[in-house]
């Protein structure tokens, strides 16, 4: 059974720092897409970034390129998110999923992280 947790959210002021932390366990971790999504309140869920843990290739979505970092760690079966200068629409449940094949319709969620950027 794969298990997503999803940790590191928090509450931060405009323009602060966060590190999100996504450990997986029951899967090949070496071979998977890990992604990172997010909700806020009365939107749809969006699609943040995803990693390949073979050979390391990142997406990033518009919204949040050179802000956001996503990063794995073969060795601990954990991928991160660093979060830079963040901004109050970048308030929402963080949530991270994993599927053997694709960054999109992935099989495997976990439960989700707050994340609250106050101004």
């Amino acid at each position: 059974e794969v298990q997503l947790q999803a940790s590191g959210g928090g509450l931060v002021q405009a323009g602060g720092s966060l590190r999100l932390s996504c450990a997986a366990s029951g899967l090949n971790f070496d071979d998977y897409k890990i992604g990172w999504f997010r909700q806020a309140p009365g939107k749809e869920r969006e699609g943040v970034s995803c990693i390949s843990t073979s050979d390391g290739e990142t997406y990033v979505a518009d919204s949040v390129k050179g802000r956001f970092t996503i990063s794995r760690d073969n060795t601990r079966n954990t991928v991160y998110l660093q979060m830079n200068n963040l901004k109050p629409e970048d308030t929402a449940v963080y949530y991270c999923a994993a599927d053997p094949w694709y960054c999109h319709d992935m099989d495997d969620w976990g439960k989700g992280t707050q994340v609250t950027v106050s101004s």
